[in-house]
Formats: C-alpha cells, sequence, structure tokens
C-alpha cells in the first residue's frame, strides 16, 4: 500500500469513527436526561451549556491549530479529552455534576470536526481525491451507530457512554496514521483571527448558517424527545436518525458539481428552503412511522450547510487562518445556534409544545432565506455594475 492510499483509508475510518461518536452522544443524550427526570427547560438549559463552552474553546483550538508545529497534535489532544470526559458522564445525575461534565465535553468535541475537516481539506488540495467520498465515511459511520446505539439504548440507555468512549478511543489511535498538517503561523508571524471578518462574503454566509443552525438546534435537542412522545421508541428512533444520515448520501456524490453550478450562496438558500418546508411537516405529523420518510430531507440540510462553508473556507480564508476559520465557523454554526436552539426552543416548548415550535421554527428559516435571498441578489447586481 502506498502513502497515498494509507492516508486516505486513515481519513475514511477517522471520519467514520468520529460521526459514529456524534451519533450516540447527540441522538441518545437528551433521551437519557429525559429518562433519569429532567424537564424540557432544564435539558434545554443543560444542551445549551455545551456550545456556550464551545464558544470560548472554538477559537482558542482553532488558534492552537494554526500554531502548533502540526496541527495533528491538537486534534490528539481533543480526542483524549473527549474520551476521559464521556467515560465519567454517568458518575451522577446531580443538575450541577451534569453540567460540569456536559462543559468539559464540549471544552473538547465541538473542534473535533472543524479541525479535522482543516486537515483534510489541506491535505487533499494535493491530491485527486474527493472531500465528498471522505465525508460520506462519517455519513455511513452515522448512520449505522445510531441503529447500534439505538438498540443498546433500549436495553440499557447508561451504555451509550461506555460505547462512545470506546468509539472515540479507536479514532484516537487512527489520528496517528493521519498526515501531519502542520500550523502555518509556527515560528512564523502572528495573524489576528480577527482578519477573518475582512471578507463580508464569509460573514453574511456565517450570519445566515447561524440563523438555520439555531432551528437545527433545536430539532437535536428535542427531536428524540419530541420523537418518544408521537410513539416512538429508542429502536425506532435510532433508525429514523439512520435515515436522517444515509440521506446526506446524494449531495456527498455529487456536492463539488452542485456547488459549481449553483454557487455556495443559492446552494446554501435552497438548503435553507428545504429546512423551513421539513419544520413545517413536523409540525403536522403526529406518527412516528410517516415521521420515518420525512428524515430524508435532513440530507439537504445539514450536510449541505456543513460541506460548502467548509470547502469555502478552505477556498478562502489565507492558509494562515484555515483552522481558525473552520472554528469560528463551527463557533457560529455549532455552538451559538445549539445554544439559541436548545433554550430558547426548551422555554418555548414548555410554553407551547415541541409540535408548535417546529412552526415557528420554519416561518423563522422561511423568512430567512427571503431575506438573504434579497441581500446576496443585491450584492450580485452591485459586483456586476
Amino acid at each position: 500500500m502506498n502513502k497515498d492510499n494509507k492516508y486516505l483509508y486513515g481519513f475514511i475510518f477517522f471520519y467514520a469513527f468520529m460521526y459514529m461518536a456524534n451519533a450516540i452522544y447527540g441522538t441518545f443524550v437528551p433521551v437519557y436526561l429525559s429518562n433519569i427526570g429532567y424537564g424540557q427547560t432544564a435539558i434545554g438549559a443543560l444542551l445549551a451549556l455545551g456550545p456556550f463552552i464551545a464558544m470560548i474553546a472554538q477559537p482558542i483550538w482553532g488558534v492552537a491549530g494554526d500554531r502548533a508545529k502540526t496541527k495533528n497534535v491538537i486534534l490528539q489532544i481533543l480526542l483524549l479529552g473527549s474520551a476521559i470526559s464521556i467515560i465519567i458522564y454517568p458518575l451522577s445525575n446531580g443538575f450541577y455534576y451534569i453540567a460540569f461534565i456536559m462543559g468539559l465535553y464540549t471544552f473538547f468535541q465541538t473542534s473535533i470536526a472543524p479541525l479535522s475537516d482543516a486537515i483534510t481539506l489541506e491535505y487533499i488540495d494535493k491530491t485527486r481525491w474527493k472531500f465528498g467520498t471522505i465525508r460520506m465515511a462519517g455519513t455511513i459511520g452515522f448512520a449505522i451507530m445510531s441503529v447500534l446505539a439505538g438498540i443498546i439504548a433500549k436495553k440499557n440507555i447508561n451504555a451509550i457512554f461506555i460505547l462512545c468512549f470506546g468509539v472515540i478511543m479507536l479514532n484516537f489511535a487512527i489520528s496517528f496514521l493521519l498526515p501531519k498538517i502542520k500550523g502555518y503561523q509556527y515560528n512564523a508571524p502572528k495573524v489576528s483571527i480577527w482578519e477573518l471578518f475582512k471578507n463580508h462574503e464569509l460573514v453574511l454566509l456565517m450570519i445566515f448558517n447561524l440563523i438555520i443552525q439555531t432551528t437545527l438546534g433545536f430539532y437535536y435537542a428535542f427531536f428524540p424527545i419530541y420523537f418518544k412522545e408521537i410513539g416512538g421508541d429508542n429502536a425506532l428512533l435510532g433508525w429514523a436518525m439512520f435515515i436522517s444520515s444515509i440521506s446526506e448520501i446524494p449531495f456527498l456524490l455529487f456536492a463539488d458539481k452542485i456547488l459549481k453550478k449553483l454557487g455556495t450562496e443559492r446552494t446554501l438558500l435552497a438548503s435553507g428552503t428545504v429546512a423551513a418546508v421539513r419544520w413545517l411537516l413536523l409540525h403536522f405529523v403526529n406518527d412516528p412511522y410517516i415521521v420515518l420518510p420525512l428524515q430524508l430531507l435532513h440530507g439537504l440540510i445539514f450536510i449541505v450547510f456543513s460541506f460548502a462553508m467548509a470547502t469555502y473556507i478552505n477556498k478562502e480564508v489565507p492558509k494562515e487562518l484555515r483552522a481558525s476559520g473552520q472554528t469560528v465557523n463551527g463557533l457560529i454554526g455549532l455552538g451559538l445556534s445549539r445554544i439559541l436552539g436548545s433554550i430558547l426552543g426548551g422555554a418555548l416548548s414548555d410554553m407551547v409544545g415541541i409540535k408548535q415550535v417546529f412552526l415557528y421554527d420554519s416561518l423563522f428559516a422561511f423568512g430567512a432565506v427571503l431575506m438573504f435571498g434579497l441581500i446576496f441578489t443585491i450584492r450580485s447586481r452591485i459586483r456586476r455594475a
């Protein structure tokens, strides 16, 4: 096996296990919290704490990656910290203990994907590999683990923490097989992270990303609970997440062609429209078996924003700030958005119910698409004038 093929397989397995861990934690921790007696407002507050910590952690780890001798060392620290945090998660059901552990886990975990994207995209720029192919391994890993973890959680919800620990430690081992990617500010002039915000198009895309991801933040926090409220169990929830994950594959197969044809702005506007339609349909559906096919729409939302923003940053941001760019995008799209989605969504859910909040999310997303569609159109006309 030549070196390039070894690295390709390393990336594929790394992404598969990275998203397996996300499937376990993101899907079943809200169910775990509900099972041990927490209400929706408390769950929303707890789930929002992690992203709040992430807002502090993301720029720290991004700058560390850009200034480290290799970005890989920072990635390995993040993996090890995540593994230690998750294995001690179920030692107490106390609110303050859970809040501390969620914050600790998120401090390490939320920068793993952005830093991995920075390493991967930078390396494959020198090859003929497609990021979509590698990222698809994460989709398949998420899908498989959603079903497996659902079966395990149905028997023993506490077992998800041991499972997640094992997956993260396997990924820690795989991380040593990835190519070394240097930090371009190591032994070089330091570039301020604020330089990122001089790119006005990037700022607009990040704001639009924040709005749509906020609706997704509510979905990730409360869909598992809502799904159980309308009659689904943990095993069926696993299948629901399996479908949503597998639905990403068609986009990933044609992602480069889609972005080349439509451009980043129009691709994200189309994706935001799908999100608005999806939340509207979830508002009207009361049967878990009808929800299952609706999960296919997920493949036109999260992965589109994730892929399009990651590739845009890799192309448009100076190499000295690529890790910082990816983590700042993660801060906005996966940090602040999850806070807003969890806290506001949790409070609204206690007042009007989860079902009604999906309607509000739909209206919010439709409004954002119309507003940013107008902004992007005006900017395009000014550039052509």
